[in-house]
């Protein structure tokens, strides 16, 4: 099969589809491989480390998309490569298409086939979207941090306290991967955790994180009374190929106090705090009610080297599936398909969509 990687051209996003070694595993099953001249530039990687290994260069991204079966990208495709998309081709990438009904239309009307990384399943866990969360949830402690910060319009809380100062809190809904990677770095730091979830065994894994963390389920009360005392409120709640449920409201954000902050890592997938809205690098924050927010879409883009690292190694093994036309002989594959000849296919973006 052709594989093409495109270079990445959403906002500030620097991470590419499959790093040198990933592209060279499928170029010795036999695949021709093809790459965008600078795709791999901000993660560290040259055009001369690709075809080094045989991948084969393509000036722009219309000679990428000509000539390639396959695309492999990193994050949805935006105006300029929704015009070089065909019925013919495969699409295999995060694609969050529950909070994108524009782009589903317009997939649709294409007629491609498109497999999104995020509903990639394999006994119960999303092995492609694990790597990715897993940096979101590590990034969203940190970046909380520093919008903590009073020259960053923070109410200057330093999480982990002083012996003179108490602890800054932090309130994370979800102890899936995403809220784990959070809890853990908060945990260290030394801040009061509090974690939300409704699944007995990742309460247990959170409490387990140190005696400065509290695992509750996810009682409406509970989460409103917890958010009220937050310094440092994270959403991490996810339903695969589905729209995120609002757990937080507008109101329940107004009662934190001016130079609280909030970071929503589900606003791919629409975000699980009603005040929400999709930001970017270019102008990562805004304030609602003296409330700062942080709502990146591709927040895992702000380290592109070790996301992708992180993300090739999970790919592989279903990218060599793909490429050798097993899409529908294997359940974690067909089961990830979110739309087929002009076909909404995953049954959450069904109900999504209607």
């Amino acid at each position: 099969m052709r594989i093409g990687i495109p270079r990445e051209i959403k906002p500030l996003e620097g991470r590419v589809g499959l790093i040198p070694a990933a592209a060279a595993e499928l170029v010795n099953c036999g695949h021709e491989l093809y790459i965008e001249s600078g795709a791999g530039d901000l993660s560290g990687y040259s055009d001369a480390q690709y075809t080094a290994l045989g991948v084969r260069l393509q000036p722009d991204a219309a000679s990428l998309y000509d000539v390639a079966e396959m695309i492999i990208k990193v994050k949805e495709p935006v105006e300029p490569e929704i015009a070089l998309l065909r019925k013919e081709h495969l699409l295999f990438s995060y694609l969050h298409l529950a909070a994108e009904p524009a782009l589903t239309r317009k997939l649709l009307d294409i007629g491609l086939t498109a497999v999104a990384f995020e509903t990639v399943e394999e006994q119960q866990q999303l092995p492609l979207l694990a790597p990715m969360s897993d940096i979101a949830g590590r990034l969203a402690t940190q970046i909380g941090t520093t919008l903590l910060h009073q020259p960053n319009g923070g109410k200057g809380v330093l999480l982990g306290g002083l012996p003179a100062a108490p602890r800054g809190r932090v309130v994370i809904l979800g102890g899936g991967v995403a809220g784990g990677g959070a809890a853990m770095l908060a945990a260290s730091m030394g801040a009061e955790v509090v974690v939300f979830d409704k699944a007995r065994a990742k309460l247990t894994q959170m409490r387990a994180l140190g005696v400065n963390v509290t695992a509750l389920y996810a009682y409406g009360d509970q989460i409103a009374d917890a958010v009220a005392g937050a310094d440092l409120l994270i959403g991490a709640v996810l339903v695969p190929g589905a729209k995120a449920p609002h757990l937080v409201s507008a109101e329940m954000v107004r009662s934190m106090g001016r130079g609280s902050v909030v970071i929503d890592i589900a606003v791919d997938q629409g975000g699980c705090i009603e005040t929400t809205r999709p930001t970017s690098y270019q102008s990562p924050t805004f304030v609602w009610e003296e409330v700062v927010h942080f709502c990146v879409t591709n927040m895992p883009g702000a380290v592109p080297r070790s996301a992708s690292q992180a993300l090739s190694a999970a790919l592989i093994p279903y990218a060599i599936k793909l490429a050798n036309g097993e899409l529908d002989q294997h359940a974690s594959l067909k089961g990830g398909i979110n739309l087929r000849g002009g076909e909404l296919i995953h049954p959450a973006l069904q109900q999504s969509m209607a």
